[in-house]
């Protein structure tokens, strides 16, 4: 498997040539200054989870499109195997773990991840794109999802569907990770 880093740094100039865009405009159009984005092209720098979703969303793609290997612009097969103990990797400065099971499929408008907080995470997102929705369903350990000002605390088996185009967020302040199944709907995404 490819070192997030590299994989981030190849797709995130790809989106930025796709779109035909400069660094000032992706500068512009993601919050990102010109410097980290050269650096992340380069491969120099190692970006925060927050970098990542200001470039997804100035670049109207998913996180899954900034992790797999070829950018996805065709139709997936159906049936699809995917193993998230080969796909588990910390993809940015951050101690998060997360497998991208699903990466983002238009036919279907999500992306579905495995994600590993260990003991003592807590983390704050910037809102996604207007109208995304993400579900959280916790299958090992415990966490807590901050949405609409509200800590919910969430147990082996319990489930949380919230706006993720508002302020959230990710916390596990147990001794133990906490794995759980988070799908992030995308309603009008092409």
């Amino acid at each position: 498997m490819d070192n997030p880093s590299e994989q981030i740094a190849r797709n995130v100039k790809w989106f930025r040539h796709k779109n035909g865009w400069s660094l000032d405009r992706a500068s512009a159009e993601t919050g990102v200054s010109k410097a980290m984005l050269g650096q992340i092209e380069r491969g120099e720098s190692s970006p925060t989870i927050a970098t990542l979703w200001k470039i997804v969303k100035g670049f109207n793609i998913s996180l899954s499109s900034l992790l797999e290997k070829i950018p996805k612009e065709h139709d997936q097969p159906v049936t699809l195997f995917r193993d998230a103990n080969e796909l588990r990797q910390k993809i940015a400065d951050d101690t998060m773990l997360v497998s991208s099971l699903f990466p983002y499929d238009p036919m279907v408008a999500f992306e579905y991840f495995e994600i590993t907080l260990p003991p003592g995470y807590d983390r704050l997102s910037i809102p996604h794109k207007r109208g995304v929705i993400e579900y959280v369903t916790v299958f090992e350990g415990e966490m807590e999802v901050l949405s609409e000002d509200v800590w919910h605390r969430l147990k082996k088996g319990q489930s949380l569907r919230f706006q993720a185009d508002r302020p959230h967020g990710y916390r596990n302040l147990s001794d133990h990770p906490a794995v759980a199944l988070n799908v992030i709907n995308h309603p009008g995404r092409k």
